[in-house]
C-alpha cells in the first residue's frame, strides 16, 4: 500500500471516532446504545435533545471549522516556504477579527453572514499587507515574514482591544466571541459557512497540485509552464475564505494550523496534493479533540476549544522550531 493510501486510511479510521468521541463525551457521558438511539430513532428523551440540538451541530461545527484552518495553514507553509506560517501566525486571524470588531462598533454585523464578509475582507487585507512588509524574504520563507506577521497580529490585536475597551455595547459582543470556542455558536452556524468552507476547500484542491512545482522553486515552476501570479491568487482566494469562515464562526483560534500542517506533511510526505487533503482532515480532528479535551477537564464548566489549542500550541511552536533548526 502507498504512503498516501496509508495515510487515508489512517485518517479515514480516526476522523469518525473522534466525531463519535464529540457527540457521546461531556458533562454527562451518553453511551453507545444511547447515542445509536438519538441519532437513528429519536423519540425526545433528554438524551436525544442532547445530542441532536447541542453536540450534532457543535460537531459538524468543528469538522468544517478544523478543516478550514488545517488546509489553509498547509497552503500557506506550502507557499511561503516557511514552516511556521499558518493564520494564526501570519496576522490573517488577526486581521479578520480586526475587521469582525470593527463590523460590530459600527453595526454592520447584525448576522453571521456580515460577519463573514468582514471577516474575508480583514483577512485579505491583513495577508496583503503581511506579504508586502516580507517581500524581499518571501521567496525563501525568511524570517522576515514571521516577524512581519507577528507585528502585524499585535498591532491589529491591539487596535481591537482599544475598539472594544471604549464601547460596552462592542465589548459584550466581542467576549462572547474572541474567546474561540464551537459552543453556543447556534444550529444554524455549519450552514452558514459551510459553502464558503466548500469553496475555500474547493479551491485549495486546485492549488494543490501547483505547490508541487513551487517547492521546485520559482524559475522551475515558470521554466514549467506554471502562472506564479495565477497559483498564489488562488492560494491567497483560498486561504482568505477559509480563515473568514473559521474566524466569523468561531472567533480567532491560533495554532490549529500550525499543527494541522506539520502533522499533514508528517503522515502524507512530499506530496502537497495529498498533504493539503490530510491537513484538512488532520485540523478537523485536533479542533474536535481539543474541543473534547476542554469539555472532560473543565469540571462542571469547560475550557473553550481556543485555550485548549493554545495550551498545547505553543509547546508545539518551540518543537517545530527546534526540529527545522530555525533562527529567529
Amino acid at each position: 500500500m502507498s504512503r498516501p493510501a496509508r495515510t487515508a486510511a489512517l485518517l479515514g479510521a480516526a476522523l469518525p471516532l473522534v466525531v463519535a468521541a464529540s457527540l457521546a463525551l461531556g458533562a454527562n457521558a451518553t453511551s453507545p446504545a444511547e447515542l445509536w438511539h438519538a441519532l437513528a430513532a429519536p423519540t425526545g428523551t433528554e438524551g436525544d435533545v442532547v445530542v441532536r440540538t447541542l453536540r450534532l451541530p457543535r460537531t459538524v461545527l468543528g469538522l468544517l471549522v478544523g478543516a478550514a484552518l488545517g488546509a489553509a495553514g498547509v497552503l500557506m507553509q506550502g507557499h511561503t516556504r516557511n514552516a511556521l506560517a499558518e493564520p494564526g501566525l501570519l496576522g490573517v486571524s488577526a486581521g479578520a477579527a480586526f475587521a469582525v470588531v470593527v463590523a460590530l462598533r459600527v453595526g454592520l454585523a447584525d448576522s453571521l453572514g456580515d460577519t463573514v464578509v468582514a471577516a474575508g475582507i480583514g483577512a485579505l487585507l491583513a495577508s496583503l499587507a503581511v506579504h508586502a512588509l516580507a517581500r524581499r524574504s518571501l521567496r525563501d520563507g525568511g524570517p522576515t515574514l514571521v516577524v512581519a506577521g507577528a507585528a502585524m497580529t499585535a498591532f491589529l490585536s491591539a487596535a481591537a482591544s482599544a475598539i472594544v475597551l471604549l464601547d460596552a455595547e462592542t465589548l459584550d459582543s466581542y467576549r462572547f466571541w474572541a474567546v474561540g470556542s464551537l459552543a453556543g455558536r447556534g444550529a444554524g452556524t455549519p450552514a452558514v459557512i459551510g459553502p464558503v468552507v466548500a469553496v475555500g476547500l474547493l479551491l485549495a484542491a486546485t492549488n494543490a497540485r501547483a505547490l508541487d512545482v513551487l517547492a521546485l522553486g520559482d524559475d522551475t515552476a515558470s521554466s514549467m509552464g506554471l502562472s506564479l501570479r495565477r497559483a498564489r491568487l488562488v492560494g491567497l482566494v483560498s486561504v482568505t475564505l477559509l480563515t473568514a469562515a473559521a474566524v466569523a464562526a468561531c472567533g480567532p483560534i491560533a495554532f490549529i494550523g500550525l499543527l494541522a500542517g506539520h502533522l499533514a506533511r508528517l503522515v502524507a510526505g512530499a506530496s502537497w496534493a495529498w498533504g493539503v487533503l490530510a491537513g484538512a482532515m488532520v485540523g478537523a480532528i485536533l479542533l474536535l479533540g481539543t474541543d473534547i479535551a476542554g469539555r472532560l477537564v473543565g469540571g462542571p464548566g469547560e475550557l473553550q476549544a481556543g485555550v485548549v489549542a493554545g495550551l498545547v500550541g505553543a509547546p508545539a511552536l518551540v518543537w517545530v522550531v527546534r526540529r527545522r533548526g530555525i533562527a529567529l
